[in-house]
């Protein structure tokens, strides 16, 4: 994800000029497997049957390009779905919210439903790990980012 992220960052990064550049990846781990984008819909099927009554890994690289400078993170977020029934999973893909989405789902809309705990980051699930970003630019640009 992190080497996803740096190529999707300097893929623009000349165009930019002096403004800095971000650049995410994100893709759901289930044990050995990462699940990506789902092709179709038959994939999207496949892959959250796999997710039911599952805890999966959220894993998000992130690169942010400066003039002069850069920084190549990730985070995790663990995320356990509630157990679907062949029903729930087909009322979802037909909302057809699975679509270029990691893991066949969006937890920020109706994939809410399919989830029955996060640990961690939740935008990091949404698809940008804000904590690490922000942890950066507070190093990086001390008192920018104070609350308050």
């Amino acid at each position: 994800m992190r080497a996803h992220a740096e190529g999707k960052a300097r893929s623009v990064a000349d165009e930019a000029g002096e403004r800095p550049v971000l650049g995410v990846d994100t893709a759901v781990v289930l044990g050995d497997a990462v699940l990506g984008k789902p092709k179709g819909e038959g994939e999207a099927v496949d892959m959250l049957t796999r997710l039911s009554g599952q805890t999966h890994v959220v894993v998000s690289g992130l690169c942010l390009l400066a003039p002069g400078w850069q920084v190549v993170d990730h985070a995790e977020t663990h995320v356990k779905f509630r157990e679907l029934t062949p029903r729930d999973v087909a009322r979802y893909v037909a909302t057809e919210e699975w679509r270029s989405r990691a893991g066949a789902y969006a937890i920020q809309s109706r994939g809410a439903a399919l989830v029955e705990r996060i640990e961690g980051d939740y935008l990091n699930v949404v698809g940008l790990p804000a904590a690490v970003l922000i942890g950066h630019l507070s190093a990086r640009y001390p008192g920018a980012y104070n609350v308050g």
